[in-house]
C-alpha cells in the first residue's frame, strides 16, 4: 500500500476488498459483533478504515495492512473514548483504547460486547451532559 496518502478508499467495501484474507476474516467477525451490539450505529470510512458512530465516534476497526494505524500485525478494534472505559486491561493512549487480534480464536466475544455496551453508555452520557449544559 505504501504511503497512506497514496490510497484513499471511496467506501468500506473498497477497504474490505483490499484486505488479505486473514485480516478480512477478523474484520468481518468484529464488524458483526459491533453491528449486533449497535444496530442503530452509522458505519463510515475515516482514515481509510471503518468507524462506528452513534452521537459521536464509538469505535473503529483497523487492519495492520492499512498504513499509519500503529497496528503491526492482525486487526485492532479501538474505542474512541477508551480512557473512560472501566476496564483498563488493554493497550491505551490518552483517549483511545484498543485490542489487537491475529485470529478470531483470540477474541473474547463476551468481553468485547461488554466494552461496546459500556462505550455506548458513555456516548449517551456525554450527549445528556451536553444537553443539560445547553438548557
Amino acid at each position: 500500500m505504501g504511503n497512506p496518502q497514496e490510497v484513499q478508499f471511496k467506501s468500506i467495501d473498497e477497504c474490505l476488498d483490499s484486505l488479505p484474507q486473514n485480516e478480512l476474516e477478523i474484520v468481518l467477525f468484529l464488524r458483526g459483533i459491533i453491528l449486533e451490539c449497535m444496530p442503530d450505529c452509522k458505519e463510515k470510512l475515516a482514515y481509510n478504515v471503518p468507524f462506528y458512530y452513534r452521537h459521536s465516534r464509538i469505535c473503529y476497526i483497523w487492519p495492520a495492512s492499512i498504513p499509519w494505524g500503529k497496528v503491526e500485525k492482525g486487526v485492532a478494534i479501538g474505542f474512541c473514548k477508551g480512557d473512560l472505559l472501566s476496564d483498563r486491561t488493554f493497550a491505551a493512549s490518552k483517549f483511545i483504547s484498543k485490542l489487537t487480534f491475529t485470529s478470531i480464536k483470540e477474541i473474547d466475544v463476551a468481553f468485547l460486547k461488554q466494552q461496546i455496551y459500556e462505550a455506548i453508555l458513555i456516548d449517551n452520557e456525554i450527549v445528556k451532559a451536553r444537553r443539560r449544559k445547553i438548557q
